[in-house]
C-alpha cells in the first residue's frame, strides 16, 4: 500500500470538494476554485470531512497513480486555503526588476529589457528591486512561472550571478589560475 496514497485528505472548514463520476475533482475555498481531471483508474470517495483515494489492484500503474492522485488533491486543498509562493532573488551588478501594470520588466545585462506578462491566477510582488515573489493558488502554475523567470539568467558557477530561488545554494567553481 502506498504510504502517501493511503492517507486521507482532511477538508478544512470553508472548503468544498466535489468529485464527479468521471473523477473530475473541483475544490472551492476562500482564495479561489481549482478543477482537475484525475485518472479514472483510481477510486476517489468522500467520507465525512475527508477524501479517500483507493486503487483497484496492485498493478504497477495503479501503484504509481495512487500517491500521485492523493498528492494532487491535497495540493489543491492547500492552495485554496493558504496559497503557494516562490521567491526569486536577482544576484548581479545591475540586475533588477520593476513592476508595471502586472508585468515584470527585468534588467539582466542584455541589450534589451526582458518583459514577463502576468499569467491569469498568478500575482507578482516586488518587495525590492532584487526580489520577486510569485504567488497563486495552483502549485504547478506557480512553480512553472517561477522556473520560466529563472530561465532568463540561471545562476552561473563562477561569480554566482543570475536569478536563483530563495535559499538555493549555488555551487561555486574556482576560476583560472595564472602562472
Amino acid at each position: 500500500m502506498s504510504r502517501i496514497g493511503r492517507l486521507p485528505v482532511v477538508i478544512p472548514n470553508g472548503v468544498t470538494v466535489t468529485v464527479s463520476p468521471v473523477n473530475v475533482v473541483n475544490v472551492k475555498g476562500p482564495k479561489g476554485e481549482l478543477t482537475q481531471n484525475m485518472s479514472t483508474k483510481m477510486n476517489i470517495a468522500m467520507e465525512d470531512n475527508t477524501v479517500v483515494v483507493t486503487r483497484p489492484s496492485d498493478v504497477k500503474e495503479h501503484r504509481a497513480l495512487h500517491g500521485l492522485t492523493r498528492s494532487l488533491i491535497n495540493n489543491m486543498v492547500i492552495g485554496v486555503v493558504e496559497g503557494y509562493e516562490k521567491t526569486l532573488e536577482l544576484v548581479g551588478v545591475g540586475y533588477r526588476a520593476q513592476l508595471k501594470d502586472g508585468k515584470i520588466t527585468l534588467s539582466l545585462g542584455y541589450s534589451h529589457p526582458v518583459i514577463i506578462d502576468a499569467v491569469p491566477g498568478i500575482q507578482f510582488i516586488l518587495p525590492d528591486a532584487n526580489k520577486i515573489i510569485v504567488k497563486g493558488i495552483d502549485k504547478q502554475l506557480v512553480g512553472a512561472v517561477a522556473a520560466e523567470i529563472r530561465t532568463w539568467r540561471k545562476p552561473e558557477p563562477y561569480k554566482g550571478k543570475g536569478i536563483r530561488y530563495s535559499g538555493e545554494i549555488v555551487r561555486r567553481k574556482e576560476g583560472k589560475t595564472g602562472k
